[in-house]
């Protein structure tokens, strides 16, 4: 599995107002491992634009506190998945239990590619 996610920060963790959030880590996966993790500053929010700006670091999936569902359509557009309703964790424990199929979610919203699955690594 090769993913790019993006979950948005507020002191190092989850922040549970998508649009509200301090930073973005962008987190790459490869072969189920996470091989880098970078914290990149949002541009200031305006209703619309984190779809887009998200998207150009190659985003295939989003993990969020909450969301609306105008943001959660806007991304799928970009054919990217939302999980929303996470746990406030950092970034690399939400991302390593996504990979191992055990990120606990209130709903996920994906691009219906029939692919719904997260995890996918075998454990």
């Amino acid at each position: 599995m090769n993913k790019t996610i993006a979950i948005p920060l507020e002191n190092g963790i989850l922040c549970a107002h998508f649009g509200h959030c301090e930073k973005f880590a962008i987190v790459k996966v490869e072969d189920c491992k996470i091989v880098d993790v970078k914290e990149i500053t949002p541009p200031e929010h305006v209703p619309g634009l984190y779809p887009s700006w998200v998207a150009q670091f190659g985003t295939t999936d989003v993990i969020a506190g909450g969301m609306g569902q105008k943001a959660i359509q806007l991304f799928n557009q970009q054919n990217i998945n939302v999980f929303i309703g996470a746990p406030m964790l950092g970034a690399r424990e939400l991302v390593s239990d996504f990979i191992a199929d055990k990120l606990e979610l209130s709903a996920n919203y994906c691009n219906h590619d029939g692919h719904h699955h997260h995890g996918n690594c075998g454990h």
